[in-house]
């Protein structure tokens, strides 16, 4: 009995852990504890914000009748983790960021089951588009027009600076800030995996590189908002191949750059519409091939029928 009372909130907890390693890709719950401790270095309100969001998305997958296993790993609770901290990024009066997060959250979990659904028979994985459809449906009432990004450039920024910049992109998948708070998400990715953390370390450090060789302000690489697109396009296709995900992460260089141009609040837009790109390129080969290998089956299994010989 003293079993089961004390494994059900440690279970409990392990799930909540998890929903927000999958933010970076990882079922882990080492993971989340260290995203967990990056927002409170960067700013607790957003590691409040996440917590409030996962617990909101999980509740309601359970209500929704979603499968356990799949809010065990935290299917369901990262994006209602990112809703949360979209809102209290975006809002800053804590009472209506507090009931956006929910709302969001909540909103996130019973968007997942069916969105999943479709986008899995087109061979696309989820992600974290659910947040970002929840959050563009009520972030045009908060904001009065984004402004397009000065394109001022910047100039060779020195070893710290570089490595600084890019540990700080990891922090902004959860949309945390600062090199410390970067270091722990890139810790809690090597914890699950240390080929994942080098690839993610390469895809941000790629995405990096090539905006501010487009000319990105110096404010947005300090802050870490040039490589995190490209650190979680890395993570998502690590295992379709170098030349996929380096592909992807060429992709979502594109498109932020389109979106820092034009001003629009991509967030995490680009990373999930560069990796749809190479899914769907790959359902598409995959697709084909299947579509070769029956007909040759068909040609090879026709039967033979022996000449005719006509007598007279």
């Amino acid at each position: 009995m003293h079993a089961a009372a004390t494994d059900a909130p440690s279970a409990a907890l392990r799930t909540l852990l998890r929903s927000l390693g999958q933010i970076v890709l990882q079922p882990n719950a080492f993971t989340g504890a260290c995203l967990l401790a990056a927002w409170w270095v960067a700013e607790p309100r957003l590691a409040c914000a996440a917590l409030m969001g996962a617990v909101a998305a999980n509740v309601s997958a359970m209500l929704a009748g979603c499968r356990d296993d799949d809010t065990r790993a935290g299917l369901h609770g990262f994006n209602g983790a990112l809703a949360g901290l979209a809102a209290f990024s975006f809002i800053r009066d804590a009472a209506t960021a507090t009931a956006v997060a929910i709302l969001a959250a909540t909103a996130t979990a019973w968007l997942v089951g069916p969105w999943s659904r479709w986008l899995r028979a087109r061979g696309l994985s989820c992600l974290s588009s659910p947040y970002l459809i929840v959050t563009w449906c009520w972030l045009p009432m908060i904001t009065s027009g984004a402004q397009p990004v000065s394109l001022a450039s910047l100039h060779s920024p020195g070893l710290t600076q570089w490595s600084g910049g890019v540990l700080a992109g990891f922090a902004q998948t959860g949309f945390g800030s600062g090199a410390l708070a970067g270091w722990l998400v890139l810790t809690g990715i090597a914890a699950a995996s240390c080929r994942h953390a080098l690839w993610a370390l390469g895809g941000a450090t790629l995405a990096s590189a090539a905006h501010v060789l487009l000319g990105a302000t110096p404010h947005s690489f300090d802050a870490g908002l040039l490589g995190f697109n490209g650190a979680l396009t890395a993570l998502a296709l690590i295992d379709c191949g170098v030349v996929p995900m380096l592909g992807g992460v060429a992709v979502s260089i594109v498109l932020q750059a389109a979106a820092a141009h034009f001003g629009w609040p991509a967030m995490a837009a680009p990373f999930v519409l560069a990796t749809w790109c190479v899914q769907w390129v790959r359902h598409r080969v995959m697709r084909g091939a299947i579509a070769d290998g029956s007909a040759q089956s068909m040609e090879s299994a026709r039967p033979v029928t022996a000449p005719v010989t006509r007598t007279n």
